[in-house]
This record gives structure tokens, sequence and C-alpha cells, in this order.
């Protein structure tokens, strides 16, 4: 960890409003300590299905039935490359990149929750995935939970971390964390951040990976976004957070997806690092209470990109997890074919 006298000085710059202070977080940011021997190696075949009129890039390992693994802001498919050997014994491993995100094309939109929504359902129809096991991770959570409560017949579980889950409130985020935001939302600065600066890649993405990222690790999250106009996504998705109520458009779509997920009995699991960073104590109290059906699982120390310390926990956990599902058949549920 670093030492508490940087982070103290952090949060006084922040405090009082310094310009300043959002350079200096990721430089001054506490680290944890991962797993030995994490690979950079991505080593699956590239794969690619038309969608919408564009391709969009996926990874397709194992037989059976579909564990569908959705990511967030700004990572790919190649988020899960350490955890996916641990899983794709216990069925057909699909890894999709979003769209205008990783290897998928990069089509003229405002890559807005509901523009990946659209794009991540009929990815799913155009590989005709049935009887799905969700894994969801980041804004892979807004997608993916609004996906299975829409079609309940279609998802037999949902495995989550650090997963965008329903709105926010301002008050609730730390003062860093608000301080942060708030800079990357504003339409000037963020831009400037963001698009101009890739501050997201370059700085967030290894701060909040919770480790120091070799330059080949860091060479997969930066391909995509070598260009300034390819940056579009990664700056769209800090504004469509709904903070007290805004955007309205997504406050609206996930109250009420979290409402449909908290009526539901579909089979949940949880997974949590510490100190993590979306997934903190209140939060995860609260799910635990409105979710009493959740399994809960600690993977160890990780921040926000928990894959990037804890793989082989998770990659474990999610085996262990998926086995117990399929040992306890669902009779609820209709049995479809795999591949």
């Amino acid at each position: 960890m670093k030492s508490l006298w940087k982070t103290l000085v952090l949060a006084s710059l922040c405090l009082a409003g310094s310009s300043g202070c959002i350079k200096i977080i990721p430089a001054i940011a506490p680290g944890v300590d991962a797993e030995p021997s994490i690979s950079a190696a991505f080593p699956y075949e590239s794969k690619f299905v038309e969608v919408l009129g564009s391709r969009m890039h996926y990874i397709d390992e194992g037989e059976g039935d579909p564990i569908l693994f959705i990511h967030g802001n700004p990572t790919s498919s190649y988020l899960w490359r350490n955890v996916i050997p641990h899983v794709r014994k216990a069925g057909r491993v699909v890894a999709v990149d979003l769209i205008g995100m990783g290897k998928s094309d990069k089509p003229d939109l405002a890559y807005e929750l509901s523009d990946h929504i659209e794009y991540v359902e009929a990815f799913i129809e155009a590989l005709e995935l049935e009887n799905i096991l969700l894994v969801l991770h980041d804004w892979g959570g807004g997608i993916g939970f609004d996906y299975a409560m829409r079609h309940p017949e279609n998802v037999r579980g949902i495995a989550f971390m650090e997963a965008v889950l329903r709105p926010s409130r301002w008050q609730d985020a730390p003062a860093i964390a608000r301080y942060l935001f708030k800079n990357l939302r504003d339409e000037k600065t963020g831009y400037d951040l963001i698009v101009r600066d890739n501050y997201f890649v370059e700085n967030l993405m290894p701060m909040m990976a919770g480790r120091d990222l070799s330059e080949e690790e860091m060479d997969y999250y930066r391909a995509p976004y070598l260009k300034e106009a390819d940056r579009k996504p990664i700056r769209v998705w800090p504004q469509e957070i709904p903070l007290d109520g805004v955007p309205e458009r997504n406050q609206i779509r996930m109250s009420a997806t979290y409402e449909k997920l908290k009526n539901s009995t579909m089979p949940l699991l949880l997974l949590t690092a510490d100190p993590g960073m979306i997934m903190d104590p209140n939060l995860v109290a609260t799910l635990k209470r409105e979710l009493p059906r959740m399994t809960t699982e600690e993977i160890g120390p990780g921040m926000h990109y928990v894959q990037e310390t804890q793989p082989t926990n998770i990659g474990k956990a999610l085996n262990r997890w998926i086995t117990g599902l399929e040992s306890v058949p669902d009779p609820s549920r209709a049995s479809v074919g795999s591949r």
C-alpha cells in the first residue's frame, strides 16, 4: 500500500478543489497484493459476427451451455483472459467486445447504455445463444441485468463483480470518487481528460487494476483507442451512470430492472474484493438484504478491475458455482440445447 501521508495529501488537494488533484490521483493511489505470475498473453482465436450492420468481436471456447462474459469501460474480452481457463470446462465460454470497444467495429452511435443493450441482445440472437449464464463486470452489469430481466427464460443465472447494478447517489460516493467523476462527466474537462489525454486508459485503468500493468498488457488496452476519434465510447460511459436521477432515462430503466431483479428467483453470485471500489461494504449489505437468494464469495485483494489481481480465485469461484447450479435442475426452465 502507498503511504498514508500521500493519501491524506491527495484527499486535501481534492477537497480543496485543486486542479492538480485529478492528475495526482493515479500516481499515489494505493495498490493491492495480486496473485503471482498473471499472464499478459491472449491465446484465443478471434471471431467476428455481423450485428446490426457492424462486426462484433468475440472469443468462443469449450462446449455446452453458453457462459457469456460481458466487460465494461474501457476494457474488452482481454480482461477475462486469465479467468477463462478455469471456467471453460464448465461450458461454452463466449466473451464479447462491446460495440465500439476492443476489436469490435466503431459505427457512428451515441454509445449510450441503450445502444450497448441493443447490440448485445442482437449479438446473442446472432450466435443463437440459449440457456445463458451471464458473467458481468462494470457496465457489463447494466447491460447484462437489463437483458436478463427482459429475457428471464433464456438466462439460467448471473455472476457479477464490481458491476453497475442500480442507480446511485452522489452522497454515497467517497469524496475523492465524487471529485473524479464530476470531472469526468463535465462537458469540457471530461472531454479533455478522456478524449485528448486518454486519461481513462493511461491513468485510471492501471490505477483501478490495483497493480502495475506491464507494457504488453497496457498495449492491449490501448489498442482500440489509439486515435481520439475512437475514444467516444469511453467518454460517454461516465456520463451514463445514473447519479441523483441524471441521466433520467437510465435512472428509470435501471430502477425498473433492479425492481424486477428483487422479485426474480434467478440464481445470483456476487464476487467481492478487498477493498473493491463499486462494491463497498454498505452496498454489499444492501444487496444481501434486498437479494436474499444471492450467494456472496470473497476473492481476495482487488480494486475495480479484479480480473487483473485475482483471476484464479474468480475462475475457481465461478466454476464451483456453475457446477453447483448444474447439480440442482430448475424444473421451471425449459431445457434447451447447446451449439
